[in-house]
C-alpha cells in the first residue's frame, strides 16, 4: 500500500505543535535591589531549577561530578553524578521525607539525609538547606549565627546550622544577579557547587 505522505506530514506536525504547547517557559525575576527584597522575592519562589557541578570533600573521600536540583512547591529533585563507582544518584522529597535512589535503581527512604549519605558514601550534602543557600538566602526554619553581605546587598557569608556558606560569585539568572559560586563547609565536608544555569516558572 502507498503511504499517505500528507497525513504523515499533518500527523508529524501535530506532534510538533504538541510538543511546543507542552513546552514551559521560563519568566525573569523580580527586581532583586536590597537585601530585603531579594530574601523576601527569593523565599517564596516554587518553582525553579538549575544546572551545574559540585564537588565535595570529606577526608581522603570525594568526587567531582554533574549536579541538578528541580524545585516544585515543596518538593525537591536532585539529581549528582559522579566517579568512583557511585554512579548517577537521585535525591528527592519534600518537607516530609527524602528518598535516595542509588545507580543500581534501589530506593531508600533517609530518615536522616546528611548521616545516611556520610555513612554510605563517606561524603554528604546539607539537603535540607542547599534549596536555600543555592538561592542565596538562609533557611528559614534554621536559627543564622551570622549573615554578611556585600554592598549590593547580596549574601557572600553565612553560619548556619553548623555549616559555613560562602557565595565567592554571583551572575545573570532570570535577569537578575544569582550565585554562581558556593561552598558549603562544615568540620568534616567541604561542598563546592559551580551554578551554571538558572531558569524559573511562574505558578
Amino acid at each position: 500500500m502507498i503511504p499517505d505522505f500528507r497525513s504523515l506530514g499533518l500527523l508529524l506536525a501535530l506532534l510538533v505543535l504538541a510538543g511546543c504547547a507542552t513546552t514551559r517557559q521560563s519568566v525573569d525575576l523580580p527586581v532583586l535591589n536590597t537585601w530585603e527584597t531579594r530574601n523576601e522575592a527569593l523565599a517564596k519562589l516554587r518553582d525553579w531549577e538549575f544546572k551545574g557541578r559540585i564537588a565535595v570533600k570529606a577526608g581522603d573521600d570525594g568526587f567531582n561530578g554533574k549536579f541538578n536540583w528541580t524545585q516544585r512547591d515543596e518538593a525537591f529533585s536532585a539529581t549528582v553524578g559522579g566517579p568512583l563507582g557511585i554512579g548517577t544518584v537521585l535525591i528527592d522529597g519534600d518537607d516530609r521525607s527524602v528518598t535516595l535512589t542509588d545507580k543500581d535503581g534501589v530506593r531508600t527512604v533517609l530518615k536522616d539525609a546528611e548521616q545516611e549519605l556520610r555513612w554510605r558514601y563517606g561524603w554528604t550534602i546539607p539537603v535540607s538547606s542547599l534549596r536555600y543557600w543555592a538561592l542565596g538566602i538562609p533557611d528559614p526554619e534554621v536559627a543564622a549565627a551570622v549573615t554578611e553581605l556585600d554592598e549590593n546587598g547580596r549574601l557572600v557569608r553565612l553560619e548556619q546550622g553548623g555549616w559555613i556558606v560562602e557565595i565567592s560569585r554571583y551572575s545573570e539568572g532570570g535577569g537578575q544577579q544569582m550565585p554562581r559560586i558556593l561552598a558549603a563547609t562544615n568540620p568534616d565536608t567541604r561542598v563546592r557547587m559551580v551554578i551554571d544555569r538558572w531558569l524559573f516558572f511562574r505558578r
